[in-house]
């Protein structure tokens, strides 16, 4: 299991402002910040955490979504914060027949998911 994660990001202002925006559908807000890095998350524990630094990697962070509409909700709000698409809401059945998920880049070209598992029910 996961505790917490972190990714590197050239402007902490203009990526606070992006993951604010970005994950507010996922229920994440920004919980502290400090000198050079702030940390997001929900109910008081931050798990995502931004660091001033020069991304050499591009990272792939997904985040769990409560369902098919708060993955789109992401993925709007992640656009309108100045992320770009890269892969709209939908099905992605080659991962398992129930996955469905949204990416963007964020402002430093990290690949940013948000998924869900639950089965679609018309």
């Amino acid at each position: 299991m996961i505790d917490h994660m972190g990714i590197q990001v050239t402007d902490l202002d203009a990526s606070v402002a992006f993951f604010t925006q970005a994950l507010a559908p996922l229920g994440y807000t920004l919980l502290m910040r400090f000198e050079g890095v702030a940390g997001f998350g929900v109910d008081g524990k931050p798990d995502f955490w931004l660091h001033v630094g020069k991304p050499t990697d591009k990272t792939h962070v997904a985040f769990r979504a409560k369902g098919r509409d708060v993955v789109r909700a992401f993925h709007a709000a992640a656009l309108a914060a100045g992320g770009t698409d890269n892969g709209n809401p939908g099905p992605r059945a080659h991962y398992h027949p129930d996955y469905y998920g949204a990416f963007a880049r964020d402002l430093d070209g990290h690949n940013i998911e948000a998924c869900c598992h639950e089965a679609y029910l018309d």
